[in-house]
């Protein structure tokens, strides 16, 4: 819980006046009890009705003093914990941006949704209690200790012994259930991700009417996470009852221990009334430094996985001293490139992949399924590293580049269509966010776009729901082009972009490329032939391997597998 701390010293004045509100706050509590002692064995006892009064004005002022300091430390408590709280859930959200797609593929994304909300969530209540009591528990503990052996050491015996077993119960507590929370919070991400995965793929489950199935797969995660945190709640159960039985049995030994020493007159009532409440205030403050170690179990577990993100570097790293070179804009060399994901046991998907894209050439990959194609596109604008041989864009291995400064010349259509929550015109400017209304709108009639998008009822103002669902593939597709295209890269990516567009929009869509791609590197990967057969360069991927590049015509004279593609497309498609 390092970083804990570190992002406690941001509020270190807050934090500052807050023990110090607490510290008035426990001291009114103290002086109570002794002063009601008082009050009896003098006041009473003598029937001094005065002295009575004198100190019960004094409780009431000492009393109204510790419900300011109180409200006060609630106040700064809320403050700091929520200030806290944002911050840590913020930077944890850059953190994750920052890490490369190696990076984060290390943890599950429904984990890292969960280590955002509920796991800061946890950490925030733990800096709140711990403002709020964590502080007040040890200085009602110690100073009922201190005041109870100076108010009378005989009874004071009995604190001796609680006060230890206590201890015990609390570090008992800690060892014990801290690797229970854990298992909570990973119990957690299941049902996170079983949720997650249900409402990503909700239309084929309504499809294939498999409501049974995707409810018994939400149960069983429902089921282990209510199990884990069962199981969790028992063993933390116990040790508050435990801890109280002991006080209160602590309490009634002195009262005990008092009574015999009332008949024999060496304890005074007032002081088995203070006592008791001494006992109580013991209790309470015991009860609450449980409490406080149950919320410190659960933060850390949290912060442990929260730690984890925080710990992970980019593998990723660059010169940022590179000057920029002479070379030609756009140009992209593979040479002899290799590329596996990580925790495949090192398996190869590319191997030994080169290739040259000029500026102005448009480049056509094709291949079956798996054949290696969107990873080798993906290597380009460096969502990942190359795992042997050289890729350079514009002449400089991108290894030696700034993944932002490189990205920036690049503009890309992913083979899943994402959309964003917004308008039309909010999505088309993710590509260029200052892009006027007229580049807006140029860049959907290129891609086709400007005819539907015109015929709603808001135009280009229209409301696109969460994930573009009020359009169709083919529309989400072509919307997707135009963000890409308002951006006016030195290289376009095209990864399988069109295959929910019918072949004569595709024609159209084909053609505004070829006038807007003048001395653009424009790289198309598709699985059908029409997509790519006038493309200036097709280069053929199977199993990761490259087995043949040239024109349509060359292809179909001299590789095979492109032979076999053509062909089995060639009734459906290309007639």
């Amino acid at each position: 819980m390092r970083f804990t701390l570190t992002y406690l010293k941001k509020y270190g004045v807050a934090i500052g006046v807050s023990f110090f509100f607490l510290a008035v706050e426990a001291i009114s509590d103290l002086l109570q009890p002794t002063i009601m002692a008082m009050m009896i064995d003098r006041g009473v006892a003598n029937r001094d009705m005065d002295y009575v009064l004198q100190m019960g004005g004094l409780m009431l002022l000492i009393t109204a003093l510790g419900a300011v300091a109180a409200t006060m430390r609630n106040l700064l408590s809320s403050y700091v914990s929520q200030n806290f709280g944002a911050l840590l859930r913020s930077d944890l959200f850059r953190k994750i941006q920052s890490l490369s797609f190696a990076n984060v593929d290390k943890f599950d994304r429904a984990s890292l949704v969960t280590r955002l909300t509920n796991d800061v969530n946890q950490v925030q209540v733990f800096v709140n209690g711990m403002m709020r009591i964590f502080v007040k528990a040890p200085l009602l503990c110690i100073g009922g200790l201190i005041m109870a052996a100076q108010l009378n050491l005989q009874l004071s015996v009995v604190l001796a012994v609680v006060v230890p077993i206590v201890g015990l119960f609390i570090v008992l507590n800690m060892k014990i259930g801290f690797p229970f929370f854990g298992k909570v919070q990973a119990a957690l991400d299941r049902v996170n991700g079983t949720m997650r995965e249900y409402l990503s793929g909700v239309r084929v489950v309504k499809a294939f009417h498999r409501y049974a199935f995707e409810s018994e797969k939400f149960n069983a995660a429902n089921e282990e996470l209510q199990a884990k945190t069962i199981s969790a709640t028992r063993i933390m159960s116990v040790f508050g009852p435990a801890i109280m039985l002991v006080v209160n049995l602590g309490i009634v030994a002195g009262l005990w221990i008092g009574g015999d020493g009332v008949e024999e007159g060496s304890i005074e009532v007032g002081h088995i009334i203070a006592f008791t409440n001494y006992m109580t205030q013991i209790l309470f403050a015991l009860m609450m430094i449980s409490m406080v170690f149950n919320l410190f179990v659960r933060a850390k577990a949290s912060a442990q996985r929260i730690g984890e993100v925080f710990a992970e570097e980019n593998q990723m790293t660059w010169d940022d001293s590179l000057q920029e070179t002479t070379a030609q804009k756009g140009r992209i060399d593979f040479e002899e490139v290799s590329f596996s994901y990580e925790g495949t046991g090192g398996e190869l998907v590319l191997k030994k992949i080169s290739f040259t894209c000029l500026p102005g050439e448009t480049v056509g990959i094709i291949g079956s399924t798996g054949s290696g194609k969107s990873s080798l596109v993906g290597l380009i604008p460096r969502y990942y590293d190359v795992t042997s041989g050289t890729l350079r864009v514009d002449g400089v291995d991108v290894r030696q580049v700034d993944p932002k400064k490189l990205r920036k010349t690049m503009a890309i259509v992913p083979q899943k269509t994402v959309l964003f929550t917004g308008t039309v015109l909010e999505n088309i400017r993710w590509g260029k966010e200052d892009a006027t209304p007229e580049e807006v709108e140029q860049a959907a009639r290129m891609a086709e776009a400007h005819d539907f998008v015109a015929a709603t009822e808001n135009g280009y103002e229209a409301r696109v729901g969460q994930g573009g669902v009020n359009f169709s593939g083919g529309q989400k597709q072509r919307l997707s082009i135009a963000r890409a295209l308002v951006r006016k890269p030195q290289i376009l990516i095209l990864d399988d972009s069109t295959s929910a567009v019918d072949v004569a929009t595709e024609g159209r869509i084909k053609e505004s490329l070829r006038k807007y791609a003048k001395g653009l590197t424009c790289i198309l990967i598709a699985q059908r032939i029409t997509s790519v057969m006038d493309a200036d360069k097709i280069v053929v991927l199977d199993k990761g391997e490259v087995v043949g590049i040239g024109t349509h015509e060359e292809l179909l004279q001299s590789c095979g597998v492109y032979q076999e593609i053509y062909h089995s497309q060639f009734g459906r498609e290309v007639s």
